[in-house]
């Protein structure tokens, strides 16, 4: 069988629902011997035969029942589809299907993804949130058109998929008034021995604070470690330690949750990707995010951020152009 005749499928999937071809051919308004002689078809194109006769009774055999069960699915996706096309509104909705790293900062995501939101068609926002790795594993899978990340594709990735740097920023900690009041000097030589909430070991985050902390001679406290920049944040609210976020969200972070700055530095540097499978954005919503990054969260022109302990080198600025992997 080199096609499937769903005219066929559609009369063998009635007859099976209303049990008698009588019946059938009352509802789909045809001569009863037309539908026996296509269900005949069917089966011929099958090679097996799909119900056999008990008494007046039609009764789906094994293989009747494994191809029902399919028309089922086929003929309810149709019915879906009728419905989706008859109540849809007047403009079309682009639906965007965003992967996001569990790592990145959600206050962050909701800036990046704001701009989808605001175009003047419709869109309709999906979000996976799960480790970068497996949002790429799954990207096909899942339907991705977007994956949010902290890191490009990793070298040797057998994910086709291609990273675009939409900015970068330095990093702030952040802690509740209590858990500030406890700590003696200047930053970030007051870090030493004080209680930080950090990103598990291996992330992107996690690594340029490790090599920031050896080279000042600064060895924390480190209370506890977080997959979810969310749960970091939520226990840095609480009170049970100082906590990092990027810099670009830092003031309204500390501002909603009446947390202080305990200082910020640009020589530990956040990144963030927008990868896609295509090396060019070809989803309109996709496309706005990144001109929104670009243009207004990491401008072009950074003004240099220091540190209280000494100047710094800005993050590189002006977009980067794709990188295939």
């Amino acid at each position: 069988m080199d096609w499937l005749n769903y005219h066929h499928l559609l009369y063998f999937w009635t007859v099976a629902k209303e049990g008698s071809i009588t019946r059938a051919s009352q509802q789909l308004d045809l001569a009863q011997p037309t539908i026996s002689a296509q269900l005949h078809t069917l089966e011929e194109a099958f090679g097996e035969p799909l119900f056999v006769r008990t008494g007046r009774n039609l009764v789906l055999t094994d293989f009747g029942r494994l191809v029902y069960r399919y028309a089922e699915q086929i003929f309810g996706l149709g019915k879906e589809l009728q419905n989706a096309v008859q109540t849809r509104p007047s403009s079309r909705v682009l639906r965007l299907t965003v992967g996001i790293a569990e790592v990145l900062p959600k206050s962050l995501v909701h800036k990046i993804l704001q701009p989808a939101l605001e175009m003047d068609q419709p869109v309709q926002l999906v979000c996976h949130e799960d480790k970068p790795e497996r949002l790429l594993a799954e990207m096909n899978l899942l339907g991705l058109d977007l994956v949010l990340s902290d890191t490009p594709v990793p070298a040797g990735s057998k994910v086709r998929a291609f990273g675009h740097l939409l900015g970068s920023c330095g990093v702030t900690f952040l802690a509740s008034p209590a858990q500030a009041d406890r700590l003696s000097g200047d930053f970030p030589g007051n870090l030493n021995g004080a209680p930080l909430l950090l990103p598990v070991e291996g992330t992107a985050l996690r690594r340029g604070l490790d090599n920031w902390f050896a080279k000042l001679s600064i060895k924390p406290s480190v209370i506890a470690e977080f997959h979810d920049s969310s749960l970091i944040e939520a226990f840095g609210h609480a009170g049970s330690g100082i906590f990092v976020v990027p810099e670009r969200v830092a003031d309204d972070i500390s501002r909603v949750h009446q947390l202080v700055t305990i200082g910020t530095t640009t020589e530990v540097e956040e990144r963030f990707f927008a990868i896609s499978a295509d090396r060019k954005f070809r989803h309109p919503a996709v496309q706005a995010i990144s001109d929104a990054a670009r243009a207004n969260l990491f401008p072009m022109a950074t003004a240099a951020a220091a540190t209280t302990s000494a100047p710094t080198t800005p993050p590189p600025s002006g977009a980067a152009p794709s990188v295939s992997v």
